[in-house]
Parts: structure tokens; C-alpha cells; sequence
């Protein structure tokens, strides 16, 4: 049984809701690539991307 880190879930997390704002034509947050934002600005994003 492999466990995983709660760092690894995390990020597997993030890139799930990067690919997903991706295929939504969402490439960028206030000047910033999705990548270089924090957990805490993608999350706000990928939830008001959800809600409309």
C-alpha cells in the first residue's frame, strides 16, 4: 500500500484545477501565470469559474 504525502495530494490537487481553468480558456489571473499563483488565489478562481 502506498501512502501519500499530504504535500502530493495537495499538488495533485492544484494541477487538477489548473488543467481544468485550462480547458476553460483560463490562462492567466491578474497578469500571472496559473502556475506561479498561490493554492489559496487558485482555489478563489476555480470556484468563481465553477459558479458561472
Amino acid at each position: 500500500m502506498i501512502i501519500q504525502s499530504k504535500e502530493s495530494k495537495m499538488e495533485e490537487k492544484r494541477d487538477n484545477m489548473i488543467e481544468d481553468l485550462v480547458e476553460k480558456g483560463v490562462f492567466k489571473i491578474d497578469g500571472k501565470q496559473l502556475y506561479q499563483l498561490n493554492y489559496y488565489e487558485l482555489m478563489k478562481e476555480y470556484i468563481a469559474e465553477k459558479e458561472s
